[in-house]
């Protein structure tokens, strides 16, 4: 299973839930096992910079790549990238299954 992981900053305030619903486009990409879009709640004292992030689970590198490939992928990439600041990803390989709470 390949786990990606991406952080945003928003430098405007203003634009967050702006930059939030364009990421939210992602979710509706088929290809993922499992795509969270989530607001940083920041009570890290060291790790406030970052505002929003996505986190997204894969099968397999094929099914990363479909997921980028899929027309809404660029869709959202249109809608947030004029309105962010960073944007820091990481993907890597586990086989470990996140558990379900009790």
């Amino acid at each position: 299973m390949i786990r990606h992981i991406v952080f945003f900053t928003v430098p405007d305030r203003a634009n967050l839930e702006d930059v939030r619903s364009g990421l939210s486009i992602l979710t509706a990409i088929p290809h993922a096992r499992l795509l969270e879009i989530g607001t940083n709640v920041k009570t890290d004292q060291l790790g406030t910079e970052v505002d929003i992030v996505v986190y997204g689970e894969f099968d397999d590198e094929a099914a990363l790549a479909a997921y980028k490939a899929h027309p809404n992928y660029q869709r959202s990439i249109d809608r947030v990238r004029p309105l962010r600041e960073m944007r820091i990803a990481a993907d890597y390989e586990t086989t470990v299954a996140i558990r379900e709470p009790f």
